[in-house]
């Protein structure tokens, strides 16, 4: 979503506000799923030790449901079977000879000095330039330029000193050195490869109610999850996901090859605009041309459409045969989703051959605990009875014409790669109906595991992981690969809701509004943190400040105040550059909190704008969130599906390898209060090397200062707003508002 986006969220917001409306859902600003360390677009600044690659020629029939990552994987080594390489040299002589290892040059002139002391007399006299080749590593192969060059020295030769030699001075630092590069060649040999690149997002979150397992996302993010371009309001030609070569020289127009997909626009993602579109391209290797033979606007969300058309121009039966899908829209965030799976081409077909028959899980497995995804190792040991679920979701789909009337199959629990226990996966429900899987219907049921097998609370250590399988035994099985499905049940020291990915970005609006999140842990214990995953936006809030606060139950909403950060020492959002990493925001001073039964924990914010948590379309646990933007005196529940990113840290084993006090010990060393300010502002620091501290204004303009005796900022003539306080002696900064 362009500028349009950005000023439709403004009016919202402006609307909400005016209505009493007060929570937010945005798209993100990158993803952190997919997240990576940026390259720059022009690629290296030289081809030196880079591949490239042949790819293989994939046969027909072609047939992706993305249920696997089937993107192709440059990884080649310099020492793997099959690579070559080119070396190609910097310096040539102009008969394209590469000159010796030594050769150096200038690219100014040089001379001979002849010094005559005697007279004060220095005549330059011009050494002899030459022609050689200069190539540019830029790219590959190298291009040449013939260039004028000079000797890379001075000589200095006194005339009047009997029987003296002449001097030669060497450049320390000549313009043209002899250098070389070389180029690897390396062959593709991997038929379970099926894509050249990876711009686009494989994934299994983002689609609402897929087929199967898996689609591919297109959006405005490159492939490390960055913006194709930060902060533009512009929209412009996105990702693009191109097939390897394909070979249809083997068949013609005649044989009926029918091209296939499903696309579904939004998903759990942003919404396209009619501006936006989904493209596909198909290349003629005889032209070397890509020609556009589909495409569709962008709309609202949609149920999966079907897309099959038959392929019978000439120009595309060749052994070198490719497609593509691209995507138009905002390249500023992921934005404008279109969503892709089932990707077919194949002979042999019809204009009603459009019924992907096949019987698939959606999602992936969730978890088998009771109400949580994750929950401390040691709180589940200490506590496991009737914590296994009763009610695990299970998401598939009849993909056939004929109804499914009994599935079933089982639920594997693996630890270190052994069978620890199993769940007989029926095909009825809780009530012990049989379940009519109607045709062509995407089918939720509830299974309940909280009986027979539980995780063994005897396994040692601090934390442990388990593997969890489904699989599903069906009247027909045309594709086995998405009849699994998988997940991970992780123990740690926090409570989570949450799946681990975000979707979009929820929170709440208005100065001094507050957002509060639901747990009942397993047992009384102290509460250290809480971890949160904020996530980048349309606007960057990450100095905006907030007070982490936990509250006590008050009849099933937040009640008494148990915990908040004193106004001299605020939080601000962190955007993490890893993959799906959580920040941890230890409790201060307090340190550790005693909890007993329902508490609740989330921030009240100093600022208007949402502060923008990461929010899980896929989980749904929005009972547990609420809010409020009078004081905590009323608090409505989120009108938003979802699960917030948020989650509380209790005190384990795991404070001793973590080190939590000793970090936040170290960190509380410059602190300004109170924060909003009306008129003075108190300085706390250590006495013993403090030097004053500097007052800037929010564009970095220096306006104050407090010298070493002085431990408060006078700021009567300040006009209210955003300003920046910096501790010289550490170079701390504390944001503050001036009431």
């Amino acid at each position: 979503m362009k500028f349009l986006l950005i000023a439709f969220l403004a009016i919202t917001c402006a609307v909400q506000h005016a209505y009493g409306q007060h929570e937010e859902l945005s798209p993100l600003g990158w993803n952190s799923s997919i997240l990576s360390p940026p390259v720059l677009k022009a690629g290296p600044l030289t081809f030196d030790s880079t591949f490239a690659y042949f790819p293989d020629t994939l046969q027909l029939p072609f047939l992706d449901e993305f249920s696997k990552d089937h993107f192709q994987k440059y990884d080649a080594d310099f020492n793997d079977p099959g690579v070559t390489s080119v070396k190609q040299y910097k310096l040539l002589d102009t008969d394209d000879n590469p000159l010796p290892a030594d050769a150096v040059y200038s690219n100014v002139a040089t001379f001979r000095k002849q010094v005559n002391a005697a007279q004060n007399i220095t005549t330059n006299v011009p050494l002899e330039p030459e022609s050689i080749k200069v190539g540019n590593f830029a790219s590959y192969p190298t291009q040449y330029a013939t260039t004028t060059v000079y000797p890379a020295y001075t000589i200095y030769d006194t005339l009047d000193l009997p029987g003296d030699l002449s001097d030669t001075i060497w450049m320390m630092n000549p313009f043209y050195v002899q250098d070389s590069a070389t180029k690897f060649f390396a062959p593709l040999h991997d038929p379970d490869r099926y894509w050249l690149d990876n711009y686009a997002y494989h994934n299994y979150r983002f689609a609402v109610k897929p087929w199967t397992l898996g689609v591919v996302t297109f959006d405005g993010l490159d492939e490390n999850g960055y913006p194709y371009s930060f902060g533009s309001t512009s929209s412009g030609n996105a990702d693009v996901l191109t097939s390897k070569p394909i070979n249809m020289s083997a068949v013609s127009a005649a044989d009926s090859v029918y091209f296939s997909f499903l696309y579904q626009p939004e998903g759990f993602g942003d919404t396209p605009e009619s501006a936006d579109s989904l493209i596909v391209e198909f290349y003629a290797p005889a032209q070397q041309q890509w020609f556009r033979v589909w495409s569709v606007a962008g709309s609202p969300l949609t149920d999966f459409k079907k897309v099959h058309f038959r392929v019978i121009d000439n120009k595309y039966f060749h052994s070198a045969f490719q497609f593509r899908f691209r995507n138009y829209g905002g390249l500023s965030g992921s934005l404008d989703h279109f969503h892709v799976d089932y990707v077919m081409l194949r002979p042999f077909s019809g204009y009603q051959d459009t019924l992907f028959k096949d019987f698939a899980f959606v999602y992936q497995l969730g978890s088998l605990l009771k109400d949580y995804t994750s929950v401390p190792w040691d709180h589940y040991k200490n506590n496991f009875t009737g914590k296994m679920t009763d009610a695990a979701r299970i998401t598939v789909r009849n993909g056939s014409n004929i109804p499914e009337n009994y599935q079933d199959g089982e639920v594997n629990i693996s630890y270190n790669g052994t069978i620890e226990g199993s769940f007989n996966l029926v095909g009825q429900t809780l009530a012990g109906n049989a379940i009519n899987y109607a045709p062509r219907t995407v089918y939720e049921s509830f299974h309940d595991f909280s009986t027979g097998y539980r995780f063994d609370e005897n396994k040692p250590g601090d934390e442990q992981v388990f593997d969890l399988e489904a699989n599903a035994r069906a009247q027909f099985t045309n594709l086995t690969v998405n009849d699994s499905a998988y997940g991970q049940q992780v123990f740690s020291n926090y409570y989570a809701y949450d799946d681990g990915s975000a979707e979009q970005a929820y929170g709440t609006t208005g100065i001094q509004s507050r957002l509060a999140y639901q747990f009942t842990p397993y047992e009384a214990d102290s509460l250290i943190g809480v971890k949160m995953h904020f996530v980048p936006t349309v606007k960057d809030v990450s100095n905006n400040l907030f007070l982490l606060t936990v509250w006590a139950d008050n009849g099933g909403k937040p009640g008494a105040v148990l915990y908040e950060d004193n106004f001299f020492f605020p939080r601000e959002p962190v955007y993490e550059g890893e993959r799906n990493k959580f920040t941890n925001y230890y409790l201060k001073d307090t340190m550790k909190l005693p909890i007993t039964g329902t508490f609740y924990v989330g921030w009240r914010q100093l600022e208007a704008d949402k502060l923008s948590i990461g929010f899980d379309r896929n989980t749904i646990n929005s009972d547990k969130i609420f809010y409020s933007v009078n004081n905590g005196t009323t608090w409505p529940n989120t009108s938003f599906e979802g699960s917030l990113m948020i989650r509380p840290i209790f005190s384990t084993a795991l404070d001793a390898t973590l080190g939590i006090e000793e970090k936040e010990i170290a960190a509380n060393v410059f602190e300004v209060y109170p924060n909003p300010v009306n008129e003075t502002l108190y300085l706390r620091a250590d006495p013993s090397v403090y030097e004053g501290a500097l007052l800037f204004d929010i564009q970095g303009k220096l306006i104050g200062r407090a010298e070493k005796d002085q431990l408060q900022l006078d700021l009567s003539t300040c006009r209210p707003g955003v300003y920046i306080v910096r501790d010289i002696h550490s170079g701390i900064s504390r944001k503050i508002i001036r009431n």
